[in-house]
């Protein structure tokens, strides 16, 4: 099977598209055509044209997880796809804070966009609070078990702005494609692990062969410990492409490409992959 992949919206970009602290990609894979997260908005809108996507043909649309900048598109996206489904956790909708230096910023999925799932005809809104298939090589993980030691979620998260309830991200999911390669894995922020989700679809799919690996890798503020560890399971794993995007951090991107050399291609919007 065919899939086709193009990055939307993502930090980095070619050409003269629009870039933003956020993260989209479009998915055209056994006949159905996949928005993964949205951005914050404003880019997406402005690169789906120059991209050549019409919006309007999507079949499908998942959230990795509900963080502004991946959801902020959403009201634009229901808008101009009028038969589109939607596949995201319930856990997505809730409110999330981020605290640094003693000031709380509210992180969660923006109004307007909750506002437009509370919306949406729930015929097509679809909940995954487990793994599921959306087509017959197309599944998504739903909550993904966290079994590695030196993997977290990647920042200080928050479930109130106190900070008494520290978040988990527990709606973090990612979509993997089985290709006549192996497996190409999608992933948002990989809030979960890279390693933990890179397991779980493996264990999922009983498959032992990963083809690529698309997406944020949230390892913006990872130690030397997690970095050595996260490098000695892809050595394992053996994906034969990585392509680290949005949340991965500039440091940890040069210590991918060193370390693992030709199988890292960083990421950026306009950047298109057939597998």
């Amino acid at each position: 099977m065919d899939t086709r992949i193009t990055i939307v919206v993502d930090n980095n970009v070619q050409g003269t598209l629009g870039s933003e602290h956020g993260f989209s990609m479009w998915i055209e894979s056994g006949g159905k055509r996949i928005l993964f997260d949205t951005g914050q908005g404003p880019a997406l809108e402005s690169n789906v044209p120059k991209l050549g996507i019409d919006i309007g043909t999507a079949d499908l649309m998942v959230l990795s997880h509900g963080h502004y900048d991946h959801t902020g598109g959403l009201p634009y996206v229901v808008a101009h796809a009028p038969k589109i489904e939607i596949y995201c956790h319930p856990g997505a909708v809730q409110p999330r804070y981020a605290i640094r230096d003693g000031k709380t910023r509210s992180i969660g999925i923006p109004h307007a966009s909750a506002e437009a799932l509370e919306r949406f005809p729930s015929e097509r809104l679809h909940w995954v609070p487990e793994p599921v298939m959306l087509t017959e090589s197309i599944g998504l993980t739903g909550p993904i078990p966290r079994v590695t030691a030196y993997e977290d979620t990647g920042g200080p998260f928050f479930l109130d702005p106190q900070g008494a309830r520290p978040d988990l991200i527990e709606d973090d999911q990612a979509l993997w494609s089985q290709t006549h390669e192996g497996l190409v894995v999608c992933m948002g922020c990989a809030h979960a692990g890279l390693i933990n989700t890179l397991y779980y679809i493996l264990d999922l799919t009983r498959s032992t062969r990963i083809r690529a690996v698309i997406g944020g890798f949230h390892l913006l503020t990872a130690g030397e410990e997690r970095l050595q560890a996260t490098v000695a399971a892809l050595r394992e794993l053996a994906p034969q492409t990585l392509v680290p995007c949005h949340c991965t951090g500039e440091a940890a991107v040069r210590r991918l490409c060193d370390d693992l050399g030709a199988s890292v291609t960083p990421g950026a919007a306009g950047m298109t992959f057939w597998y």
